[in-house]
């Protein structure tokens, strides 16, 4: 994990300084809107509403918009003018008894991490917030913006989370008629309650969707249903036996000089399929990028020496390559 805020939790005049860690990340299956015939991304554009020009990054300012339906220009000096939220403390406001606060307002957690100097005040914090079961209600300026949060302890760990402010829960603006509710009815659902009692396990929930989302675009990937673009980062798949490109290489390379071409250099395609099970990355990341210069994959250097003339009409790259298979089949 990468820290992405360095501070100091300080209570009294005790001060720990921490790392902060986003403690979670979604695993939501996004798509992308793309053009059904090609597959090519759909792009937007940015344009202005009153005059339908498209606008340069340069030329967007921020605006906020009243109850009315006008516009209110910020320039950057009067964003210059708003009170800062640089400060790097977390300060201790209260320590409270953790059932006072709504699991509603919490919004986002991350991981406290000790630096070297903070390892015993961190551990000393995190004993007392156990001990007396409480959460310590903080404030902490997080991308510029000041919030309220809460730390409490998780697996030996501090947490602190984020959140909203009271203003941002919205009230229900429904009520309920339930009717009448007879004894029995009560006693049933009591029943009920008690039948699926249980602890709480994590472990026990998986993600359907995304696992079954993951299974069709597989099945896809199979089927060769895939929409090769300008933007596709992957090869095409054309280059499969990279040895059987090299050993066509070698042969043509040996006609153009005047060689005769042996069944000898046939053995590169039995090599080549014993070398399928190993690891592809090795040799696709390192011989396509030569591959038009290896001129000699399969040279005569496992069979016969070759010739000090042919081996100075070979290129450096086709030299190194017959020296690297060489010693892979030794060992």
């Amino acid at each position: 994990m990468r820290a992405i805020w360095k501070g100091a939790v300080s209570f009294g005049l005790v001060n720990v300084p921490v790392k902060l860690y986003a403690a979670t990340e979604s695993h939501d299956v996004s798509f992308r809107q793309v053009h059904a015939k090609d597959g090519g991304r759909i792009k937007y554009q940015r344009i202005c509403s009153v005059d339908g020009e498209e606008v340069a990054y340069a030329d967007i300012a921020k605006g906020y918009e009243t109850e009315d339906g006008e516009m209110v220009i910020l320039e950057d000096e009067d964003l210059a003018s708003l009170p800062s939220a640089s400060s790097r403390e977390i300060a201790v406001e209260k320590f409270v008894p953790s059932d006072q606060i709504d699991p509603m307002l919490f919004e986002k957690s991350y991981y406290l991490e000790p630096e070297k100097t903070g390892a015993k005040p961190y551990a000393l914090l995190r004993q007392a917030l156990q001990d007396a079961d409480r959460m310590a209600v903080v404030t902490v300026a997080i991308r510029n913006r000041t919030s309220i949060a809460v730390l409490r302890v998780r697996d030996d760990v501090i947490v602190l989370q984020t959140m909203m402010w009271p203003d941002e829960v919205r009230v229900p603006d429904f009520s309920i008629d339930s009717g009448e509710v007879k004894d029995s009815e009560v006693k049933m659902a009591r029943m009920l309650v008690e039948t699926l009692a249980g602890d709480f396990d994590a472990d026990e929930f998986t993600d359907d969707y995304a696992d079954a989302v993951e299974a069709v675009v597989k099945a896809k990937i199979e089927g060769g249903e895939v929409q090769r673009t300008e933007t596709s980062t992957k090869s095409s798949g054309e280059v499969v036996d990279l040895l059987a490109a090299l050993q066509r290489s070698v042969q043509a390379a040996k006609k153009s000089r005047g060689e005769a071409v042996d069944d000898a250099d046939d053995d590169t395609e039995s090599e080549s399929d014993e070398e399928s099970a190993a690891p592809a990355k090795k040799t696709t990341r390192k011989a396509p990028a030569k591959k038009a210069a290896t001129g000699a994959k399969k040279a005569p250097a496992a069979k016969k020496a070759p010739t000090k003339t042919a081996a100075k009409k070979s290129s450096s790259a086709a030299k190194k390559a017959p020296a690297k298979r060489t010693a892979k089949k030794a060992s």
